[in-house]
Order: C-alpha cells, then sequence, then structure tokens
C-alpha cells in the first residue's frame, strides 16, 4: 500500500490526493440534505434521524443559522460540522462588529472553504468530513452554495449532498424552475427528500429552513413542516 494511501500532503501517482477522495465517500454516506434556491427566496431540508428512541431529538439540529440572513447544513460527520459551524458564527459576528453590517453570503462561503482547503495541506491534520449547502440573502439577491471537503464551492441553483445525492440531483433537474416561488422550492425540496425515503416521512425525520426576502434565515417549526406535507400529500 503506497504512502500517499495515507498521507494528505502527498498527491498519489494518477494525481488524487486520496484522503479528500475518502472524505467525499464519507459525505456520500451521511444524511441527505439539499438546497434550492427560488425567486424570492432559499430553502434547505435535510433527512434528521436519531440512532435510537432514548434520544431526545429536540437536542439534534442539522441546519443552524450562520448569521441572520445565512443558514447551512451539512451532510458527513457531524463533530466536523460543530467546528466549521463556529468558526462561521465567529467570522459573521467579528463582520458585524466591525462593519456593522451582515456578511454577504459569498464572503462568507469563502471563510468556510479557506478553512476547509487548509486542511487539506497542512501536516498533521485530516480533511474535514463534511459537504455543506449553504443558503442565504443578501444585496445580490437570493444565493445557495455548496462547499466540499477539498474546499472547492461553486453557487447552484439546486443541489444534493449526501446519500442518493445522483439521484436526488437527477430528480431536482426535472423539478426545477427559475420562476419558482419559495412555497414551491418547498414543496420540490420535500418531494426529493420523499424519492430516497426508505420510510415514512414525518415532521420529525426532516428539518427544512428557509430564508426570504425578509433577509431571516429560520428553521421551521415541526407544526409548520407538517403542515407542508400535508400540501404535498
Amino acid at each position: 500500500m503506497s504512502g500517499s494511501e495515507f498521507s494528505l500532503t502527498t498527491f498519489a501517482a494518477n494525481g488524487k490526493l486520496l484522503q479528500i477522495e475518502y472524505a467525499l465517500n464519507r459525505v456520500a454516506e451521511g444524511r441527505p440534505a439539499l438546497g434550492i434556491k427560488a425567486k424570492n427566496g432559499v430553502v434547505l431540508a435535510t433527512e434528521k434521524k436519531v440512532t435510537s428512541p432514548l434520544v431526545d431529538e429536540t437536542t439534534l439540529r442539522k441546519i443552524e443559522n450562520l448569521s441572520d440572513s445565512v443558514g447551512m447544513v451539512y451532510a458527513g460527520m457531524p463533530p466536523d460540522y460543530r467546528v466549521l459551524l463556529s468558526r462561521g458564527r465567529k467570522q459573521a459576528q467579528q463582520y458585524f462588529t466591525t462593519y456593522r453590517e451582515h456578511q454577504p453570503v459569498s464572503q462568507l462561503v469563502r471563510e468556510q472553504a479557506a478553512v476547509m482547503q487548509e486542511f487539506t495541506q497542512s501536516g498533521g491534520v485530516r480533511p474535514f468530513g463534511i459537504s455543506l449547502m449553504i443558503a442565504g440573502y443578501d444585496d445580490s439577491g437570493p444565493q445557495l452554495f455548496q462547499v466540499d471537503p477539498s474546499g472547492s464551492y461553486f453557487a447552484w441553483k439546486a443541489s444534493a449532498i449526501g446519500k442518493n445525492h445522483v439521484n436526488a440531483k437527477s430528480f431536482l433537474e426535472k423539478r426545477y424552475n427559475e420562476d419558482m416561488e419559495l412555497e414551491d422550492a418547498i414543496h420540490t425540496a420535500i418531494l426529493t427528500l420523499k424519492e430516497g425515503f426508505e420510510e415514512a416521512i414525518t415532521a420529525e425525520n426532516i428539518e427544512i429552513g428557509v430564508v426570504g426576502e425578509d433577509r431571516k434565515f429560520r428553521v421551521l417549526t415541526p407544526a409548520e413542516v407538517q403542515d407542508y406535507l400535508g400540501e404535498v400529500e
């Protein structure tokens, strides 16, 4: 077995950094998550399953605020997510303290991607085992970005990460419409998650976050999610 198999800073003969490939494999095994950019906002949605009926599900959150107007969701390793969430919130708060306005979405994304990239070329560390979907609303309108373990990031109209992400993207390609409203995007997000669900979809095993023209990112309550589930059934 070659040294490049274990070394983060050594390229394999085929030009790949294998530890990043393995990180992407970890992401592909994570709970599905997706994002859809509508004409007047962005929606994030994810599958949220507890590992045991004894776990207090109210303490499990996959969609979180980075700032008042920006939120993100992940697929992959929860502990890695907490590190990036903490760093991102600190960066957003520092920007607000300095300029007295919310940090543009693209800048927040770039900061998160820079941290992830740094962990691909430093000795004694490993890549983050997560991909992120980051949604926000600023002067440039609604925005959706995906950040991968390599530190690469792109703006998307709609995308999916985690388990069955290939099928989810195919479903989104057929359903996506640039003129869709935020309400339609929420319905599409639920239908996309439903395609890969192995059991009944409920307000307890999915999580949805939205940001609209009011520029306030928030996670929907279970009651609100239940209402939307009733509308798509």
